[in-house]
């Protein structure tokens, strides 16, 4: 996955962020959602940010993953300062170069698995043949290739985070972003969801970024950065994979 750091030494941080600053207008008053927040999160780990609901950890992925920008500070993602880039190409970067998983799996109803999963490709441009080849090596990386003609209703949860996991892998990312991607699983399936995002992780030397406040979750994590009232409060790191 080196090419995807644009040419960047292997221990350089995949996502750089600093004095990063998140700011809303709650009725006329400014609140920080994310408070001068300095971070480096090394490529291929898996990664957790982590702290209670309204920490800001959410915020905080959201900027990692250009969905939001912040109202002071820098963003830099694979070798990218983000913050510089006009509105198309940021587009452009964030569909080539980050995968996102969420908790309620986002999929489109209308669309079978196979569509789902094929879909970032198709914004990405990738011929035809390209895309059912990495479409159906995703589906059965995820064991669903027997359910690529299913609609997500004919799915179980689990099912439906498996289709999420093998969509956002498809195009091959320098990261994914997981945002809360067990909350709405029973434990055991969750367990199993990150057994599988573990496994995809190494396999395909991949960044992945969670954000999570589930205590099972964050016992997997090998960088772990705890938010509180929008300020990271600590980082631990647990040894290099």
């Amino acid at each position: 996955m080196g090419e995807h750091l644009n040419g960047a030494a292997p221990d350089t941080p995949v996502v750089r962020l600093r004095n990063l600053v998140k700011s809303y207008d709650m009725e006329g008053v400014p609140v920080r959602a994310v408070n001068q927040v300095t971070l480096d999160i090394p490529a291929r780990r898996f990664a957790m940010i982590v702290g209670p609901s309204g920490s800001g950890k959410t915020t905080l992925l959201n900027l990692i993953g250009c969905i939001d920008s912040p109202t002071e500070g820098q963003v830099d993602v694979a070798g990218q300062a983000v913050g510089r880039l006009s509105d198309k190409a940021l587009s452009d970067f964030r569909s080539r170069h980050i995968g996102y998983i969420f908790q309620s799996f986002n999929l489109f109803p209308v669309l079978t698995a196979f569509e789902n999963v094929e879909y970032p490709l198709l914004l990405c441009g990738v011929p035809a043949a390209e895309r059912r080849r990495r479409v159906t090596a995703a589906l059965e990386s995820v064991e669903l290739a027997d359910r690529a003609g299913y609609r997500p209703n004919q799915l179980s949860g689990g099912q439906k985070q498996r289709v999420a996991i093998a969509r956002a892998l498809v195009k091959e990312p320098s990261i994914v972003l997981a945002d809360e991607p067990t909350a709405n699983l029973d434990s055991h399936t969750g367990a199993q969801i990150i057994d599988l995002m573990r496994t995809m992780q190494r396999d395909r030397a991949t960044t992945f970024i969670f954000s999570t406040h589930d205590p099972k979750v964050m016992a997997r994590g090998e960088e772990i950065f705890v938010i509180r009232d929008g300020e990271l409060v600590e980082h631990r790191s647990e040894g290099q994979a």
